[in-house]
């Protein structure tokens, strides 16, 4: 009897921390959770009015998935390098052409009106100087389309990159130029999404993806001045 009772406090134990590794996941998908945000454990399990064993397993499993990064001062979004930003955009390269393909031919008539719905608001957003809801916007514009590649291992790649994906994107939001860039790009992928144009999808994320590198690559270039810059004298 003591055993069936230790068992099933145990299986209550993970199915807690995996709706917490769940609903976690969704936050960092969705541009909830930005790179100044630390994730502890104490604190996650005073919201979700558990113990803190289930949120530290929630926490731990984000990071070996890389989602997040351990730190001293509790979880972060991971902190990428430059080399590590171009792997990355090579990454995306091998893999999203392929899945674009495959968003086109699977996503439904409701799908597309979601994409057309977030195009619009991004570029309300973009007209409105409204960053927060712009990088938002562009956020449920990719999960949508990822969301219908029928590969669920391809799938599950694009959304472990999600957050890499999304620390870089921040990078460049500096510059109202690149907002352009990306609605423009979104607007030609949802061009082949709408008319089930598999190569056409592929083609249009590849350049995406081209065009998201050259971004990066210039803001890390004015950085690099930036930081090469002596520093003005005072009077």
């Amino acid at each position: 009897m003591t055993v069936v009772k230790s068992s099933s406090v145990h299986s209550a134990g993970q199915s807690t921390s995996v709706h917490i590794h769940d609903v976690l996941v969704g936050r960092i998908q969705r541009g909830e959770i930005s790179p100044q945000d630390r994730l502890v454990d104490t604190a996650i399990a005073m919201e979700f009015g558990v113990s803190r064993m289930p949120a530290r397993d929630a926490l731990m499993r984000l990071a070996h998935e890389g989602y997040l990064e351990p730190t001293t001062r509790g979880f972060v979004l991971p902190r990428l390098d430059h080399v590590e930003i171009l792997e990355i955009f090579e990454l995306r390269q091998l893999l999203e052409p392929r899945a674009a393909a495959l968003a086109a031919q699977n996503l439904s008539d409701e799908d597309l009106e979601t994409l057309e719905q977030s195009l619009g608001n991004a570029g309300a957003a973009m007209a409105a100087g409204d960053q927060e809801r712009f990088f938002r916007a562009c956020e449920i514009f990719r999960n949508g389309w990822i969301a219908a590649v029928s590969n669920s291992s391809l799938r599950g790649a694009l959304h472990r990159y999600m957050t890499q994906v999304q620390a870089v994107r921040l990078m460049t939001f500096a510059d109202p130029a690149n907002h352009m860039l990306i609605v423009e790009g979104n607007t030609r992928l949802f061009e082949a999404f709408l008319a089930r144009d598999a190569v056409g999808a592929a083609d249009r994320i590849m350049r995406f993806v081209f065009d998201g590198k050259a971004a990066y690559l210039a803001a890390h270039a004015e950085m690099k001045i930036d930081r090469q810059r002596p520093p003005a004298k005072a009077g």
